[in-house]
């Protein structure tokens, strides 16, 4: 029930998600790290492949702004709503890739973060940097002229963490992550 206060939002009776609630299976798989109850594990599991089916579903494999849930027909999960069909370059499914590849090992959390860090390189990639896109259901979608500041410190950071050997690169133990991705100790009591 919590999950559903802080992800999925009730607008004109349309079941809605923004990308930015796929911050949350990362809390959870965190928390699990640091002690919290197991069972919040398989929550935090559904959650990012809900957030990773963002992507799959889309044109061009990049996630939108915002999807609302089965609003068409019984057999459709996602419709993307047009006004915000954009992708922004936005870190949080990535961040809970990391955080859920470090709680179970499952390596399908990797292999979904090759999948987007693709879908990047091949749609979001112009000289000199990377832009976000138009729209997710365009064919070939045309570039918004900006590369947002949290691209570069959290979405490749959290990429890059994903695919290093993390307890060698640095420990969560040790260390926790703030909002933008700056790391912070944690300090023994």
């Amino acid at each position: 029930m919590l999950a559903r206060i802080l992800l999925v939002f009730e607008v004109n009776c349309l079941l809605f998600q923004e990308h930015l609630a796929c911050f949350f299976p990362g809390t959870l798989a965190l928390g699990v790290l640091h002690g919290l109850d197991p069972s919040h594990l398989n929550l935090a599991e559904n959650l990012t492949k809900t957030c990773y089916k963002m992507y799959e579903k889309s044109e061009v494999r990049l996630a939108p702004e915002a999807v609302s849930f089965g609003t068409q027909s019984y057999h459709q999960d996602f419709q993307f709503i047009l006004a915000v069909a954009q992708n922004v370059l936005r870190p949080e499914t990535v961040e809970s890739l990391f955080y859920m590849y470090l709680a179970t090992q499952d390596e399908k959390y990797r292999q979904w973060g090759w999948q987007i860090f693709k879908a990047f390189e091949k749609h979001s990639r112009v000289e000199g940097g990377y832009a976000g896109i138009s729209s997710v259901l365009a064919k070939t979608p045309s570039h918004i002229d900006k590369m947002e500041s949290f691209f570069l410190a959290e979405t490749l950071k959290y990429l890059y963490l994903l695919f290093s050997d993390s307890q060698d690169v640095l420990s969560i133990r040790h260390f926790v992550f703030n909002t933008e991705a700056h790391l912070l100790p944690i300090h023994d009591s």
